[in-house]
């Protein structure tokens, strides 16, 4: 439903670095040369002995013609030229030596050659490919940066580690939108999910995060805070509405960390938080649930915030329902609450690495929805975070 994990070593940033020279210059040279030489002299050695041992009955020398195939997917253009003309010099010699008719000797000469020659050409395609989806991937790199900051986020009220992984193998961004914002008035955090997936999904929730990162900063209400957002929905769905997309709604979390005791909060139709304190986790009681952001017209009833309780050396998870949703091979819901007890009395960066690796093999690497998870806690003295890293983006497993 929103914005899409990597292993748990290494699911920890939002800004995930650019593509990798060796995959701008398409994936090419997996094998090195000498390496490659070695494995081509043997194998021909192997089949020119087997083609002798054969004899003319069971000719083996013009199965080689596969080689330049095999070379165009894990070798360099060069390379897999390289092992064409090689193919081609050794039909060749073998044919030259051969008494076959002539006809079936141009035929194998010809074969091998457009062989060798597509070979080389689906190569090329590779590779080409390849640095276009390396190009696709740097841009949606810095799209990402600009929609969801790296993790974690320290302001003066609050120390943020998370986790957010989005559930299309080659995105970077999915429907799961979160922020931070330092404002006049404290500390201000979304965490929100936007209806449907894909691109759709996306704008609108660039269009929930822009809108709140002004109004945070301007509004002194954190109900005026969630209003904006609201507005900033609605405009975007009517827009959408002209060009002919779906409208869609954003369940949101809105908080307020204002240096008070506790913690003000506008629920807008999104899952509860769970408090973890004195190594325990419990389910925070919201008293005032709003409408989803987008649909307030439906709704005759104006957004309250409430305050719930922060106590010292406390932490508030907030999360998407990419967690709570998550089944199992035999449709079972993950069971967050039971599982979450278990690590509640960690630091926030452990508890988000051992919710994460327990996602990947409760589901079978098999996510449904994208996951956004926030664990807010004080930050400690001179304002620095935990001492551990905090994670945010998680790339998707090996399936």
């Amino acid at each position: 439903m929103v914005m899409g994990l990597r292993r748990p070593s290494a699911a920890r940033r939002v800004s995930l670095p650019g593509p990798d020279p060796g995959e701008t210059s398409a994936g090419a040279a997996r094998i090195g040369n000498w390496a490659l030489a070695l494995w081509l002299l043997l194998l021909t050695v192997a089949v020119v002995l087997l083609d002798a041992l054969t004899g003319n009955d069971l000719p083996l020398i013009p199965l080689m013609v596969v080689l330049p195939a095999l070379a165009s997917v894990f070798c360099t253009v060069r390379q897999t030229t390289a092992v064409a003309v090689w193919v081609m010099l050794i039909v060749v010699g073998s044919r030259i030596a051969s008494t076959g008719e002539f006809w079936d000797v141009a035929f194998i000469l010809g074969f091998t050659a457009i062989a060798s020659a597509l070979g080389v050409v689906a190569c090329a395609a590779r590779i080409r490919h390849a640095t276009e989806v390396a190009r696709l991937r740097s841009a949606a790199v810095a799209l990402q940066r600009q929609i969801l900051r790296p993790l974690p986020i320290v302001t003066r009220q609050v120390c943020a580690h998370g986790l957010y992984a989005p559930i299309e193998e080659d995105r970077f961004v999915g429907g799961d939108i979160y922020e931070v914002v330092q404002s006049p008035h404290g500390t201000r955090v979304i965490i929100g999910d936007v209806q449907g997936k894909g691109l759709p999904a996306i704008g609108a929730g660039f269009a929930a995060l822009g809108a709140f990162r002004e109004a945070a900063v301007r509004e002194r209400e954190l109900c005026a805070v969630a209003d904006a957002v609201e507005d900033a929905v609605v405009r975007h769905n009517a827009f959408s509405a002209e060009t002919g997309e779906t409208e869609r709604f954003v369940t949101a979390l809105v908080l307020g960390f204002d240096g008070e005791e506790g913690v003000q909060v506008v629920n807008c139709g999104h899952l509860p938080p769970r408090l973890l304190h004195d190594g325990q986790a419990s389910a925070v009681t919201l008293h005032e649930t709003s409408v989803p952001l987008g649909m307030a017209e439906l709704s005759g009833e104006a957004r309250v915030a409430e305050r719930i309780a922060f106590p010292e050396g406390a932490a508030l998870m907030v999360y998407t329902d990419g967690v709570t949703e998550a089944r199992d091979a035999n449709g079972a819901f993950y069971p967050f609450d039971e599982r979450l007890g278990t690590w509640s009395d960690r630091e926030p960066p452990l508890i988000l690495d051992a919710l994460l690796a327990d996602l990947e093999d409760f589901s079978g690497g098999v996510r449904r929805d994208d996951v956004a998870v926030l664990v807010l806690s004080r930050p400690r003295e001179g304002g620095s975070p935990s001492p551990h890293p905090g994670p945010a983006v998680a790339e998707s497993p090996t399936k």
